[in-house]
């Protein structure tokens, strides 16, 4: 049952964004970059373990990771702009933005800081 419920109220809050999207791309864009799936995973993951521990550890690589994802935003734009085919776009972007995770883990590292 908790299943269910995780999977419907994470599907619902996907919905509400794509629908409000075909109105008012400015408001979609404002709600789907709340860190709602941060939030969705951190309340269900203290709803299972009731460890702060984990959801400390959980925040904090949140908040590394948000720095390199952001290249996805800036390629996927970029290759719809220059005509690619959404899918093609897509694929794309997500393939350099993996890159882009990948370089910044050695980065880091480099500078000590413990991911």
């Amino acid at each position: 049952m908790r299943y269910i419920i995780k999977i419907l109220t994470s599907a619902l809050i996907i919905l509400a964004v794509s629908e409000i999207g075909k109105r008012f791309s400015l408001f979609a864009a404002i709600i789907a970059s709340l860190p709602l799936t941060s939030l969705l995973a951190m309340i269900w993951l203290y709803n299972d373990t009731k460890d702060t521990q984990k959801i400390i550890e959980l925040s904090s690589n949140i908040f590394w990771a948000v720095l390199p994802s952001l290249v996805f935003f800036i390629v996927f734009p970029f290759f719809l702009k220059k005509g690619f085919k959404f899918g093609i776009a897509m694929i794309l972007s997500i393939i350099i933005t993996s890159f882009a995770y990948g370089l910044y883990v050695m980065i880091m590292k480099r500078f000590g800081v413990k991911l």
